[in-house]
């Protein structure tokens, strides 16, 4: 359904309208603008152009002059939000959404904010506002501004004003999908996906809206739907003779929920596909089989949404090796042949390069520790897979990389200058395991709880601590030119440049600029906070500006040199730098609180162990794993909310901090509560030991 709500919904928009002052747009955003590589004014796509390639043309920042790079300006940004989005800027206009999809408008040179949009998603996303993950981006088109929501919504904004031009609900109602991933433009239309697959029956696919009006233009699903019901098209009856038993009682997964790329040379938008629903693959297709289109790379028809070609990444995918990281275009010269190419580092540890025209792969190689397979097969396009990856029962088994992946959706960058692909890489192992009880009987937990099948190893397997770096690969040779270690176990996209340049924020706070041939680091700022944003490069005024927002949100406290971002204190920020920028930010204030406790509270060891098994399922992805908050959320075990059992339940039960992004669970019960409340209080205490 579409809505046209202009400027009269209540607190939709705040705009500041200073027209003698305010940049007046002249650049038309449109396919060939988008499909310009030279032009390096505007950064207005996702990865800057059709490309995808996080590069830019502009050189006055180089690597000779960016010891002279200082900060510009910055503006601080609400407490809660998110801050992983990737900006956008056209004819000196800076754009972004954070948190719950609140979109700036700010002029690039000074930071002096233009207009707001706030959709209000707390206020109607239900128990999709459990996720709260926010938004990765948005896109720009013909003087528009596209975003997506929480809750489902794709809107479209007057970029000069900020008013609703329209909106429209692209979910179900009652489903447990959700949107945090950027649209993506192209030809007059704007496409979307969603994210879910992880939290109860889903079923992937993606939309094409007309960017004028939101009407659907087209959709394509990813996985088959029950064969009792028919299938769309002669895709997904190919599709499902890959899967077995009654795998739509689950969904089956393959969410589009992040990357894309639109490609005007063969007019095809090439979509990455997610994990199954559940993960584990002996619940939702005990038959076996490749389960397509799963953790793939989809070519689809840009005008029509109709099947081309397709890659799958894991057949029979188990582990959450999904491919919705980056997809990235670019021209190489393989074994003297020029060859249009696909560049993808998903999940799973493989560096792929695949022919765009035909879908075939040209090469895959390992870019960082990944035990589930020995190699890929070039004859078959299949991985050799470690035997012992198929886990089997409660004994578990050791894989790397784990459901973060070697590389997740910070973004990598492709410089044709250098030819190498700079990839945030993490290296983190995970056990997996069958949950127990009767695989058949298996039956997913209701109301957005963690739904993947995979369950503890008895005895339990101890991991080995992760590692990180910046890594710069040579697609050609399929090998590295360069890593540079880092610390923690995520870090930020990266972005390179003409002027022999890679940026990339960290977990520490540093962002830094290093040689793109060398690794050699150049120059570094002090950001005060981590940073997940990837940074983007545009002028204003003739000058080079470079822009990236800085905040921390994570599921698990860092490791290693790692400071601890917490969500109350640490800042978030929009930081722009231009040479010889001589601004400041203030001192930075404390990074932790205090564990709290109340030495009354008589902790019941029984209560807080069913609180600990509600916690995995319904806190961990804000509130961290063992309740180790990291940026996302509050740290519960310093929190004086618990303290109260009331208090708790007001909020949790009664919904009454959902205006500030916590989710109402009024699905639970007061016993649920009382057991979190004694686990919170354990874990508190543990933390007060550990310490002294």
């Amino acid at each position: 359904m579409i809505q046209q709500p202009p400027c009269r919904r209540r607190a939709a928009v705040l705009a500041i309208f200073l027209a003698c002052t305010t940049p007046h747009a002249e650049t038309v955003v449109d396919d060939r603008l988008l499909a310009n590589e030279r032009d390096g004014a505007n950064w207005a796509s996702y990865g800057r152009t059709f490309s995808e390639n996080h590069y830019s043309p502009l050189r006055d920042i180089d690597d000779t002059s960016v010891a002279r790079l200082g900060l510009a300006w910055s503006y601080d940004l609400p407490p809660r939000a998110g801050t992983f989005a990737a900006p956008l800027a056209v004819d000196g206009v800076l754009y972004f959404a954070v948190g719950q999809s609140v979109v700036h408008a700010m002029d690039a040179a000074t930071g002096r904010l233009l207009w707001q949009y706030d959709p209000q998603v707390a206020e109607v996303a239900g128990p999709r506002l459990r996720m709260a993950w926010g938004i990765r981006g948005i896109a720009f088109w013909k003087g528009r501004v596209y975003t997506g929501t929480q809750d489902g919504r794709l809107i479209a904004l007057d970029a000069e004003t900020g008013a609703v031009l329209w909106s429209v609900q692209t979910l179900e109602p009652g489903s447990v999908a959700y949107i945090t991933g950027p649209p993506w433009v192209f030809k007059g239309k704007v496409a979307i996906g969603f994210g879910g697959a992880d939290f109860g029956p889903t079923r992937g696919r993606v939309a094409a809206y007309d960017a004028e009006t939101g009407r659907q233009a087209w959709r394509f699903h990813t996985v088959p739907g029950n064969p009792a019901d028919g299938f769309e098209n002669d895709a997904m009856k190919m599709a499902a003779k890959t899967w077995t038993g009654e795998w739509w009682r689950f969904g089956g997964g393959g969410t589009v929920w992040h990357a894309m790329a639109y490609d005007p040379k063969f007019n095809r938008l090439y979509i990455g596909t997610g994990n199954g629903a559940p993960w584990n693959q002996k619940v939702r297709s005990p038959g076996g089989g490749d389960n397509l289109f799963l953790c793939s790379i989809i070519a689809l028809d840009a005008d029509t949404g109709r099947y081309v070609w397709h890659y799958q990444v894991n057949p029979g995918e188990s582990w959450d090796f999904n491919a919705a990281m980056d997809i990235e275009l670019a021209e190489l010269t393989i074994r003297g042949r020029r060859r249009s190419v696909l560049l993808h580092a998903p999940k799973n540890g493989f560096f792929y390069v695949i022919d765009r025209r035909t879908g075939r792969l040209l090469s895959a190689e390992k870019f960082a520790k990944a035990t589930w397979a020995e190699r890929i097969d070039l004859k078959t396009g299949r991985p050799v897979e470690n035997p012992q990856a198929r886990f089997a029962g409660r004994r578990g088994v050791l894989l790397f990389p784990g459901p973060l992946g070697a590389h997740s959706v910070a973004a990598m960058s492709f410089s044709p200058a250098t030819g190498l692909v700079y990839v945030p890489v993490s290296e983190q192992g995970s056990v997996y395991a069958d949950p127990p009880g009767d695989l058949a009987a298996w039956r997913p937990l209701p109301n957005y709880a963690i739904n993947n099948a995979i369950g503890a190893a008895d005895p339990p397997i101890a991991v080995p601590p992760p590692r990180s770096s910046l890594l710069a690969w040579d697609p050609i040779r399929q090998q590295a030119a360069w890593e540079v270690p880092l610390s923690g176990v995520l870090n930020g996209g990266t972005m390179a440049t003409a002027g022999n340049l890679v940026f990339q924020g960290r977990a520490t706070g540093e962002f830094a600029a290093y040689a793109a041939d060398t690794g050699g680091r150049l120059w570094s700022f002090d950001a005060q906070a981590g940073i997940q944003a990837q940074p983007i490069t545009y002028t204003a005024g003739g000058r080079q500006y470079i822009t990236v927002i800085s905040g921390w949100r994570s599921t698990g406290r860092p490791s290693g040199a790692t400071p601890e971002w917490e969500y109350r204190l640490q800042p978030r920020r929009v930081l722009t730098f231009m040479l010889d920028g001589a601004a400041t930010l203030p001192p930075p204030g404390p990074r932790t609180l205090p564990f709290l406790d109340d030495p009354q509270f008589v902790i019941d060891p029984e209560k807080a162990a069913r609180g600990a098994a509600l916690a995995r399922t319904r806190c961990l992805i804000c509130h961290g794993t063992a309740l180790a908050a990291a940026g996302t959320a509050p740290d519960l075990r310093r929190s004086g909310v618990p303290l109260s059992f009331e208090l708790l339940a007001d909020v949790v039960l009664r919904g009454s901090l959902e205006s500030a992004g916590m989710p109402r669970y009024d699905d639970l019960t007061l016993q649920d509560v009382e057991e979190l409340q004694h686990y919170i209080r354990q874990r508190a205490r543990e933390g007060i030991a550990a310490s002294k």
